[in-house]
């Protein structure tokens, strides 16, 4: 008894050492699959998070993207762009974690979210852009952009499949954004636009290639 209880105790500091290596190792993955302007995790990290959600069947997917950003880079700076971006992302986190969901940058000035849906998504949309569009002060200036939010409540979808329901929220997202920016909600798990490549026709990446080899 009194070999064993030495035994175990000589190797508790071993143990701890090693618990200690594999939480600070899993820290340094999940910091690697972040965003580093933003500190979002990546696609691949929110899908998982995303997916877990959905399997709840009362979840919503929320596409993100900023208006006018080119614009302001133009005019202000890529530090002002930085800046909207960094802000843009903390308001998106802040409003997600009201409704237990996780968020993502995907790339560029456009974001995702799944979040359980709240009794009146409208208005919960609703607040989001108004909170998007806030402006802010940036050295001496007060910049402001827009936001196009598009949502798709994976509840009405028999088998809610992730890609479907960004695919749905990204449609919308383009309705918003199509009649000057706001936010839209898909009422159908139906496509209703063409795809490329598996994606919505018109987005980056999916314009087919033109003219022969260089």
């Amino acid at each position: 008894m009194t070999s064993t209880l030495t035994t175990v105790l000589a190797s508790a500091p071993l143990a701890a050492g090693w618990a200690a290596h594999a939480l600070w190792w899993r820290h340094r993955v999940d910091q690697a699959r972040r965003d580093p302007l933003t500190g979002l995790p990546g696609r691949k990290l929110f899908q998982r998070q995303a997916e877990k959600l959905l399997r709840a069947r009362t979840a919503a997917v929320v596409l993100v993207d900023l208006d006018r950003f080119k614009a302001l880079n133009d005019t202000y700076g890529h530090g002002a762009g930085d800046t909207v971006l960094a802000t843009s992302a903390a308001r998106l986190c802040r409003w997600a974690e009201e409704h237990g969901g996780c968020v993502a940058r995907l790339g560029g000035d456009e974001f995702a979210a799944a979040i359980t849906a709240p009794d009146d998504i409208s208005l919960a949309l609703a607040a989001l852009h108004a909170s998007l569009c806030r402006p802010l002060p940036y050295r001496g200036h007060v910049v402001s952009v827009g936001a196009s939010v598009g949502a798709y409540c994976a509840e009405l979808l028999p088998e809610p499949p992730l890609d479907r329901a960004m695919r749905r929220a990204d449609e919308a997202m383009y309705a918003a954004k199509r009649s000057g920016g706001g936010w839209r909600i898909a009422e159908t798990p139906t496509p209703a636009m063409t795809t490329t490549n598996g994606r919505r026709t018109g987005r980056p990446g999916t314009a087919a290639p033109t003219g022969g080899p260089r």
